[in-house]
């Protein structure tokens, strides 16, 4: 069986779990807490899965994977069905190319580890630090807004009528933006996308709140 190594809060480790979950995949659910004993990803044990430190890392027979979209990709070349990225090259450029957004413009500024620095060594408060995630939360998703609005190739979801890897990066920042606090009516496609995907049994079963880890969020 598939291992996951998640915390029921990383947008990271949900975008897997929305993939698994689309594809059908069992797998073993391994909490590691980010907080908890001044991290448990920081361990010397867990270092030996993901030298990085960071989740989600995926454990498959003797393979270790970390970062987010190289396992959603490797989940979809090795379980191939159904598929999170198009066949064609200009759609699966499209959907990466969603996906990054989120995955590489918006959650780098306002992961935890960031937000950590911002309060502990450059002493910034706690508003100031709120303020700093919402503006680079409420841009990214302005960017991605102006992406799917109006594009045909927009449907029910980010790329068409099935969810792809760009929905699975989506929906978990919308969360987090929810959870901070952030403005959203400049974002009415992002936010019916979001709905539609939460319909989905996939995507309930990969929330946060429905973790075996799950605290209050």
């Amino acid at each position: 069986m598939l291992k996951l190594y998640t915390y029921f809060r990383s947008s990271a480790a949900y975008r897997v779990r929305i993939a698994l979950n689309l594809k059908g995949l069992p797998y073993e659910a391994v909490p590691v807490h980010l907080v908890k004993d001044g991290g448990q990803h920081l361990s010397a044990s867990y270092r030996r899965v993901n030298p990085a430190g960071a989740v989600p890392s995926l454990v498959d027979r003797d393979l270790a994977l970390s970062q987010s979209l190289a396992i959603i990709e490797y989940l979809d070349e090795t379980y191939p069905y159904p598929p999170l990225l198009p066949g064609d090259p200009g759609a699966r450029a499209r959907v990466r190319a969603i996906a990054l957004d989120v995955a590489c413009e918006i959650h780098p500024l306002n992961n935890l580890r960031v937000l950590k620095y911002l309060t502990g060594k450059l002493g910034v408060s706690e508003e100031e630090k709120n303020n700093w995630y919402r503006h680079w939360v409420e841009t990214g998703l302005a960017a991605i807004e102006a992406r799917l609005a109006g594009d045909p190739l927009t449907g029910k979801f980010c790329h068409g009528d099935h969810p792809t890897m760009a929905d699975c990066c989506l929906v978990p920042q919308v969360f987090n933006a929810r959870r901070f606090g952030c403005n959203l009516e400049h974002v009415p496609t992002v936010l019916r996308i979001d709905a539609e995907c939460r319909n989905l049994p996939a995507f309930v079963a990969a929330a946060p709140e429905n973790q075996p880890d799950a605290e209050q969020v």
